[in-house]
């Protein structure tokens, strides 16, 4: 049966995860690891949890040791924004543990290892339709940790054996877990605003195009990933998956015409602004689709209608 170790297990996307990967292994083969931060009851409440910061070098690896996971998704990570506030921070989570956790991986003998990477892996001269080979050169500490992740994976990989995989994930939409410090992260608060308030102040353009994608199928790429037969994949942890790309006024739209009374208004953040300039419009998603059977299931429409209706019942208690 395989034991699976999920680091950054608060976060939007572990949230999710595991209670998927609980329910295909076996809740007491899944490991949530979580750092000061609260579990929602779904994975607190169905499964085995540890506390660990992944800062800290000897906790990660007695950790590895303890559990002996046959397979680890490693999601712990400091955001786009947060991370050109706090470069000290950003640099002892996505880089040093990143570190950290692969090296163990291998003295512990872990099958596996599954590191996300993003759209933050890209940069100004990246062709604004991305296709998955690339020039990247991202301009933030973000997006630096993010190629040092896709290449030490494809590193490891080749010259240890361990299997490392990942994802260049688009900005992903969340009801579960409230927005945070990513760049992409408007494309949620804005429901919070519009259920709540009615209102919601963008701080990107309104013209903003970035690739989002909806969280059941960032999930299941991770997934679907993970089950690969490694014998058919010609690159490791550095695949595009794409979705949809819109912009903030489109978005504005769409939830429009399901709540005709919310107002969209613009004040401009310069800094995470910058960052979403950096990134491209669209990414090109073939070599997944070829090597592993990549495909997304929700478009817009059913991102806007299932977002709503999550956070309508969420939201409950706010919503005047």
């Amino acid at each position: 049966m395989n034991k699976i170790l999920v680091t950054g297990a608060s976060g939007q996307i572990g949230s999710e995860l595991i209670p998927v990967l609980r329910e295909k292994h076996g809740s007491d083969n899944v490991i949530a690891s979580v750092h000061e931060s609260h579990l929602l009851d779904e994975v607190d409440l169905t499964g085995p949890s540890v506390e660990l910061d992944v800062t800290d070098k000897k906790q990660v690896e007695d950790i590895i040791e303890s559990t002996q996971p046959d397979t680890i998704f490693h999601l712990a990570s400091v955001l786009s924004a947060l991370a050109e506030q706090d470069r000290q921070l950003a640099y002892k989570v996505n880089f040093e543990a990143l570190y950290t956790i692969l090296e163990n991986s291998v003295k512990y003998g872990v099958d596996k290892v599954i590191i996300p990477s993003s759209i933050g892996a890209f940069g100004l001269d990246t062709p604004a339709v991305a296709p998955n080979d690339t020039l990247q050169r991202p301009n933030t500490i973000y997006g630096i940790s993010k190629v040092l992740g896709e290449l030490l994976g494809n590193y490891y990989y080749s010259m240890t054996g361990l299997d490392v995989r990942g994802v260049r994930l688009p900005g992903v939409l969340s009801w579960k877990v409230e927005p945070t410090a990513g760049t992409t992260d408007y494309a949620v608060a804005i429901f919070y605003g519009a259920l709540i308030s009615g209102k919601y102040v963008c701080y990107l353009r309104d013209d903003t195009k970035l690739p989002m994608m909806y969280m059941p199928d960032a999930v299941n790429s991770l997934i679907l990933l993970s089950e690969a037969d490694g014998s058919k994949l010609q690159h490791r942890a550095d695949f595009n998956v794409a979705a949809i790309s819109f912009t903030p006024a489109e978005l504005a739209t769409a939830i429009t015409k399901r709540l005709p009374h919310f107002e969209m208004e613009y004040a401009i953040d310069p800094m995470r602004q910058a960052i979403a300039d950096s990134w491209p419009d669209e990414l090109i998603d073939d070599v997944a689709k070829t090597e592993w059977g990549w495909n997304h299931k929700y478009g817009l429409d059913e991102i806007v209608d299932d977002m709503i209706e999550k956070l309508s019942i969420k939201l409950q208690d706010k919503i005047g």
